[in-house]
């Protein structure tokens, strides 16, 4: 019996045998009858010090060491069954005594075992429906308040909330099943990095089968995933909003929603990594890779380091009869003492069916992490909010936020934004977002 079902029957048994607290186990008697089916109710009379089975029983307790089990005064006759049952559980052979014993309350025995095999039977279909040992969950809830003043917006204060359930399982040691399921408002806070959905409508986030191949190659395939799953591009930036948490990878980080996707990795060794993605619409009619689907190609090649890493990208991005390709080159360093680690990003795009005076774009990104700014984090970026199409002026976006932990599972982070708009005032946002994870 495992020790979780002994904790669960121990309670049962006691319920039987209160005055004593004498621990009760399966009785197993080779070559017995002694559980035969009996239609006896099972008696609560008293057993008396005057009676052959008190001192049969009083002898049987010294004889096999259950010397803890030695009444003292009158008891039941569930009282004697258990101690019969304690100390008899697992003897191989019984004296004429002994078997006397059980003969007598061979029905407060019957009892006893059928309490404990229910219990066992109900902890074995408990065990049964529960997660298996390999899987696990983690669950996470952000809410946020804050106000957005810009030219579609006012200065009101809006309340959203994001939810995310995240379940992981492997089969076998090296791989890993992973399933996101999310939830949330959306809505007045958009540029937050929310998982929101419209009505607050639970679905499938993504889902990915990861896998190694040898030593140092990596699989994964999936749905609603990036196909820069595997990518190690070189960025330490981690900002709360949308638009810039993307580190300059604006498109050639295979973010296309394409739906079907899988990807792979390879481990060169001394810090460098390769890495091919692949996004297509598999659960159209369109299939995958043909003429009719659309379909999304990457690779990248980085390196990385404690101090520094430096990362190439490149994707190929189709879209109806139009495709896009894009080219992200990225870098970080983070210097010894109390400075911080600047993260850089340039992303160039060619758009090949537009036409001359518009087929080039560039994306840039700038930020800082102080990962030590009292007890939390601060961080600062600029960068285009969007790709910035040739011969038109940059839309920059700029933030600043500092995460504080409460404790291990909760974090406040107050956050400021100003970001440009074309023809219009600029749109200013002060929020600030608490993070629950368990």
């Amino acid at each position: 019996m495992k020790f979780f079902q002994s904790l669960l029957v121990a309670p049962a048994v006691i319920g039987f045998i209160a005055p004593l607290s004498a621990s009760t186990t399966n009785l197993n008697l080779n070559d017995s009858s002694i559980y035969a089916q009996e239609s006896n109710i099972p008696s609560f009379d008293s057993i008396y010090s005057s009676d052959w089975s008190f001192k049969a029983i009083t002898d049987l307790a010294t004889s096999r060491g259950c010397l803890g089990s030695i009444p003292n005064g009158n008891i039941s006759r569930f009282e004697a069954a258990s101690i019969i049952n304690s100390c008899l559980s697992n003897v191989a052979q019984l004296s004429e005594i002994e078997e006397r014993l059980i003969e007598e309350f061979n029905p407060e025995l019957a009892l006893i075992k059928s309490s404990v095999d229910e219990i066992e039977t109900r902890m074995s279909e408990f065990e049964a429906g529960v997660f298996s040992p390999t899987t696990s969950a983690s669950f996470s809830v952000d809410m946020a308040i804050g106000a957005v003043d810009g030219v579609t917006t006012e200065e009101k204060v809006g309340a959203v909330y994001g939810y995310q359930m995240d379940l992981t399982t492997s089969f076998t040691g090296e791989d890993s099943l992973d399933i996101s399921l999310d939830a949330g408002s959306g809505g007045h806070l958009s540029e937050l990095d929310l998982n929101s959905t419209t009505g607050d409508a639970l679905i499938v986030d993504g889902i990915a089968y990861t896998f190694p191949l040898g030593d140092k190659t990596t699989i994964f395939f999936g749905d609603s995933m990036d196909g820069s799953t595997l990518y190690s591009t070189a960025c330490t930036y981690g900002g709360p909003t949308n638009a810039l948490d993307d580190c300059g990878n604006y498109s050639s980080a295979l973010a296309a929603g394409k739906g079907t996707t899988f990807g792979a990795s390879y481990d060169v060794g001394n810090g460098f990594t390769a890495a091919l993605g692949y996004e297509g619409q598999g659960s159209s009619s369109s299939g995958l890779m043909t003429l009719e689907g659309e379909d999304a190609y990457g690779g990248q090649i980085a390196y990385s380091s404690d101090k520094y890493g430096i990362s190439l990208t490149y994707g190929l991005i189709e879209a109806g009869t139009a495709d896009t390709t894009h080219t992200a080159l990225n870098g970080y360093f983070t210097p010894e003492g109390n400075f911080p680690s600047i993260s850089v990003g340039y992303e160039w795009s060619h758009d090949n069916s537009a036409a001359s005076s518009a087929d080039e774009s560039t994306h840039y990104f700038v930020g800082l992490m102080f990962d030590e700014v009292g007890p939390g984090t601060f961080g600062a970026a600029l960068g285009t909010k969007t790709p910035s199409v040739e011969n038109v002026d940059d839309q920059l976006m700029y933030e600043a936020f500092y995460s504080y932990p409460i404790n291990d599972g909760m974090t406040i982070t107050p956050l400021v934004y100003v970001k440009e708009v074309t023809g219009g005032d600029n749109e200013t946002a002060l929020m600030v977002k608490s993070s629950f994870s368990f």
